[in-house]
C-alpha cells in the first residue's frame, strides 16, 4: 500500500514538473552565432544588411573569455540592431589573418561587408557599450 502512494506521488510530481517547463515562442530579439567556415562568414557577416561585431577570441585567451559575456549582453541590449559573429582564431586562421588580428580579442565592427571600426584588447563594459551604440547609430 505504502508503495503504491509512492508511486503515484512520485508520478503526480513528475507531471507537475513537465507542466511547469515555460516553453518560448517569440521570436529572437538578437543574433549571436559562432562561424562555421569561410563561407559562413561570408553569407552571415559580409552580406548582412545590420551590422556585425565579429568577436576574434581563442578558447585559451583569459581575456576573452572576461569579454564574452560583456560583449553578449551589450549586444542583447540593442534589440537585434546589431549583429555578434565569433570567430575563434584557432579554428579560422586565415580569417584572422585577412582581418590582421595579431592579438587577442579583437572586436571589429563590419557593415555592408567592410570594416567600419575596430577595438583591440579587454575594455570596460561602457567603453563597448557606448562603441556598440555608436556603431548602431550610425548604422541608421
Amino acid at each position: 500500500m505504502q508503495r503504491q502512494i509512492v508511486n503515484l506521488l512520485s508520478n503526480a510530481t513528475r507531471q507537475l514538473r513537465c507542466q511547469q517547463r515555460a516553453f518560448s515562442v517569440s521570436s529572437q530579439r538578437w543574433e549571436i552565432f559562432k562561424v562555421q567556415s569561410p563561407e559562413d562568414f561570408e553569407n552571415k557577416v559580409k552580406k548582412s544588411q545590420t551590422p556585425v561585431v565579429v568577436d576574434f577570441f581563442a578558447t585559451w585567451c583569459n581575456p576573452c573569455k572576461m569579454l564574452t559575456p560583456r560583449i553578449e549582453s551589450i549586444v542583447g541590449e540593442q534589440a537585434g540592431s546589431i549583429k555578434l559573429a565569433k570567430v575563434d582564431i584557432d579554428e579560422h586562421t586565415d580569417l584572422a589573418l585577412d582581418y590582421d588580428v595579431a592579438a587577442v580579442p579583437v572586436l571589429v565592427i563590419m557593415q555592408n561587408g567592410k570594416e567600419v571600426q575596430r577595438m583591440v584588447g579587454l575594455q570596460d563594459e561602457d567603453k563597448i557599450r557606448a562603441w556598440v551604440a555608436t556603431a548602431v547609430k550610425n548604422a541608421k
